[in-house]
């Protein structure tokens, strides 16, 4: 069976990316279902830290179509496993102004679990975007023009 990724593509994008980390999804009933089906969605999810815990806001899982009375929430906050050192490292950094966490991918592993793949960001301004931007159509102008 071809497990598929679920990206957030927009996060290269708005966000410098630092560093990163892949972490395990803490899941209840029926969203594991959910995410192999294609059906959920990272793109404005975040991640907060609660008492040492991190915790991914805004994840959309799309609730299951068989799953009756015991289907979940589609947007709880969800619990991220991480190691304690990376989360200390994560919560040192994260003292700094301006840095965020931010998911990039969600997927299935090997050992059938659902993983993250979570990024320590900061937000690009404007002329940065645009600078990306015509970086990207130069690199496309360029493979174009080697093509003929």
């Amino acid at each position: 069976m071809a497990t598929q990724e679920i990206k957030n593509k927009r996060a290269r994008f708005e966000f410098e990316l630092i560093d990163d980390f892949t972490a395990g999804i803490v899941l209840t009933g029926t969203e594991i279902k959910s995410i192999r089906s294609g059906k959920a969605s990272i793109m404005e999810s975040f991640g907060v830290l609660v008492k040492g815990e991190l915790f991914l806001r805004n994840m959309y899982i799309q609730e299951y179509e068989n799953g009756s009375y015991y289907n979940h929430a589609p947007k709880r906050d969800r619990k991220l496993l991480l190691q304690r050192t990376e989360l200390k490292k994560l919560e040192r950094k994260l003292k700094d102004k301006g840095l965020t966490i931010v998911a990039s991918k969600l997927f299935i592993n090997e050992k059938n679990l659902a993983k993250l793949r979570i990024h320590l960001a900061r937000g690009k301004k404007l002329h940065d975007k645009r600078h990306d931007l015509k970086d990207k159509d130069t690199k496309r102008d360029i493979d174009r023009a080697m093509k003929r």
